[in-house]
């Protein structure tokens, strides 16, 4: 049997709507930003006409719904993020509406409903400038953003999701740029963030900015990161020296978990080869034959 659950509403008109969540989304009207897996998210025309964000995510199992439904769907762990971060003051989408739909027991479906935050962009678009690079601008944004993130980590707050995508900037002329985190499902509160967190995680943002910044930049962001009068010089060193023994230990790990599915890829493709008539990719690597 298929029940809705509202679990947050910021009033009445965000409640009738979030009932119509699944009808709104297979609309004309639907703008997708993503579909993949078992996650869809986009925008829709709230009750203002004004655009809102609206997110989709499905468990894919019974198992795993049992599991969310103890443990915290989707949108419960995002409305937990959210209010923590208002309460330790950081920007982030107003929540509007959060509903999950449960059959047999267990989520099958969570939706949520927020603000657009349609005058801010990723990380990446506000760095490049839509391919525009002016040096100083974004120096002085890469700077805010690696101030936001050392002062989230102050307040005993991280997140294991930080990537340069869950961070959006709104640049205001000659005011400080407006930061705000988005995707809060996995913001963790504890009494203090530890300097191997804190590394880890500036690990796994360095990892996406690295698309599009060059190695002395993102030094210069960790750098940023770690201030000028909280550390001494050589405990700074000793920190970036640490982050980048994480990152490389990080790569390797993740070189070593590639590498058999890239050998099982290449055999099966070698085999496909010899079945068809064609030589197979193996041949080129084996030993040639001894001489008789």
């Amino acid at each position: 049997m298929r029940k809705h659950v509202l679990v947050y509403a910021a009033d009445s008109r965000w409640a009738a709507m979030a009932e119509r969540l699944e009808e709104l989304m297979a609309d004309g009207g639907f703008r997708v930003l993503k579909d993949e897996a078992h996650t869809c998210a986009g925008l829709v025309r709230g009750p203002g006409g004004a655009w809102v964000f609206v997110k989709r995510v499905r468990t894919g199992s019974w198992a795993k719904g049992l599991l969310a439904a103890a443990r915290g769907s989707p949108v419960r762990r995002w409305l937990g993020g959210a209010a923590m971060l208002a309460e330790a003051g950081f920007n982030r989408p107003a929540p509007l509406a959060a509903l999950e739909v449960h059959r047999a027991g267990a989520v099958s479906e969570s939706y949520l409903m927020c603000e657009a935050l349609n005058k801010a962009t990723v990380l990446s678009g506000a760095a490049l400038g839509g391919g525009t690079v002016d040096f100083r601008p974004r120096r002085v944004l890469l700077s805010a953003v690696a101030r936001e993130v050392r002062r989230l980590h102050d307040a005993g707050l991280y997140t294991r999701d930080l990537q340069e995508t869950n961070l959006m900037v709104e640049e205001r002329g000659s005011a400080p740029p407006r930061i705000s985190f988005v995707d809060l499902e996995d913001f963790r509160r504890v009494r203090a963030v530890s300097w191997h967190r804190r590394l880890l995680n500036l690990v796994h943002l360095d990892r996406s900015i690295g698309r599009f910044l060059n190695r002395p930049t993102r030094l210069r962001f960790l750098y940023d990161y770690l201030g000028e009068g909280a550390l001494g010089r050589d405990e700074r060193r000793r920190m970036v020296m640490h982050f980048w023994q994480l990152r490389d230990e990080r790569e390797s790990r993740k070189r070593r978990a590639r590498a058999p599915r890239v050998v099982a890829a290449a055999l099966k493709t070698a085999v496909n080869r010899a079945r068809g008539g064609e030589p197979a990719v193996a041949e080129s690597l084996a030993p040639p034959p001894r001489g008789r």
